[in-house]
């Protein structure tokens, strides 16, 4: 398992949110519209991708929301690899890098 840390103009975390967001409109319905406003990923900074052998399978990414504060965003793991802890690693890779950053916590919204 390899660990990206990159920016939202990154192909594989691109494509990866593109998969996401389809699988969202099937189970969101008529309600993506409205909730699809708040998944905008342009601009974001700090993003995870998660590679097995070489492959994107994985993501996840953190957006300032004050001083202190960082919340997840983006997470998604491909159907075939769930299960099998990558969603943790995103999010344990996530709140390391917020730390780093100096931010003391983290909040996941869904």
């Amino acid at each position: 398992m390899q660990v990206l840390r990159t920016t939202s103009e990154n192909n594989d975390f691109q494509n990866l949110v593109k998969k996401l967001d389809a699988y969202l409109t099937e189970i969101d319905g008529e309600d993506h519209a409205f909730y699809d406003q708040y998944n905008k990923i342009d601009l974001l900074k700090n993003c995870i991708v998660i590679f097995e052998d070489e492959k994107p399978v994985a993501c996840g990414a953190i957006k300032a929301i004050d001083d202190n504060t960082m919340e997840v965003k983006r997470m998604f793991t491909l159907p075939d690899y769930r299960g099998k802890g990558f969603a943790g690693t995103v999010l344990k890779e996530l709140e390391i890098w917020a730390k780093e950053l100096g931010y003391e916590k983290t909040v996941l919204e869904t």
